[in-house]
């Protein structure tokens, strides 16, 4: 039995020591979603896309975003020219219930969305959004988190606050889409 314990230790003490002295930082290479991204990422940028991810805050009593700008449905889905790019298909919100956003922003503004959408089930709560900008084109497509366990959302429907970082949208005008399942939201931005 000792000499059990001994090769155990044998082997445990340099195995602790090369694990903790040469270990990589950070998640572990987990080959099948890292080379997922990796394609989407290189398929997106030579389409012309550039992507961005956005958080989503729940607005807080008071605080609204500034309106003004003229909101059109347009068809539901994904964009055929984003489609084909992307590796996965992106999960939609059901419909866009409520939608505010400002017509014009500066570029060194951050610029404020809000909106109210329906969520795709019961187990899922929204947690931010992929911005896609090419061109003038901007194109917001929320992005959807699980709930773990049997927790469920208290509502099928989510208000929340997405904010544009200052500088990612240069001087120009745009035509933005916010896309849903039943019907995309559009509006014209100006950003001077």
């Amino acid at each position: 039995m000792k000499w059990i314990v001994v090769a155990i230790l044998l082997l445990i003490v340099p195995y602790t020591f090369v694990t903790l002295r040469y270990r990589k930082p950070g998640p572990a290479f987990e080959p099948y979603n890292d080379l997922k991204n990796r394609a989407t990422v290189s398929r997106l940028l030579s389409a012309g896309y550039q992507r961005i991810a956005l958080l989503a805050q729940r607005p807080a009593d008071g605080v609204r975003a500034t309106g003004g700008a003229i909101i059109t449905g347009t068809t539901g889905g994904i964009p055929a020219d984003l489609r084909a790019t992307l590796v996965d298909p992106l999960i939609l919100p059901t419909s866009i219930t409520a939608l505010t956003a400002a017509a014009s922003v500066s570029a060194l503004q951050p610029y404020i969305i809000q909106l109210t959408c329906g969520l795709p089930d019961d187990k899922q709560q929204l947690g931010g959004a992929d911005l896609y900008v090419r061109g003038d084109q901007v194109v917001l497509a929320p992005t959807f988190e699980r709930i773990a366990g049997d927790l469920l959302t208290r509502s099928r429907h989510a208000s929340v606050l997405i904010t544009i970082p200052p500088g990612i949208l240069k001087a120009g005008h745009y035509t933005a889409t916010l896309l849903a399942e039943q019907a995309s939201q559009t509006w014209p931005l100006d950003v001077r």
